[in-house]
């Protein structure tokens, strides 16, 4: 059984919006290789950084980052 997973929008928002991963990057303060590996699901975004990059977005970090599967009761 495997944990719960982030996944995100970014790449497909990004291409909604005609936006490069070098443009949002410079609008979240990141490198470009930090978008891309977070695009990829290889790095979590800190919470700051996830809302940066949905404002830069223009969406609600909701729709940018989504939980899969569940977490293990306590």
């Amino acid at each position: 059984m495997s944990g719960p997973a982030l996944k995100n929008s970014i790449r497909k928002l990004r291409f909604d919006k005609s936006m490069t991963q070098e443009e949002l990057a410079l609008r979240t303060g990141v490198s470009r290789q930090t978008i891309m590996s977070i695009e990829r699901g290889q790095t979590n975004p800190s919470v700051l950084l996830a809302y940066k990059i949905a404002a830069a977005l223009n969406e609600d970090v909701t729709v940018v980052f989504q939980m899969e599967g569940n977490l293990v009761p306590v």
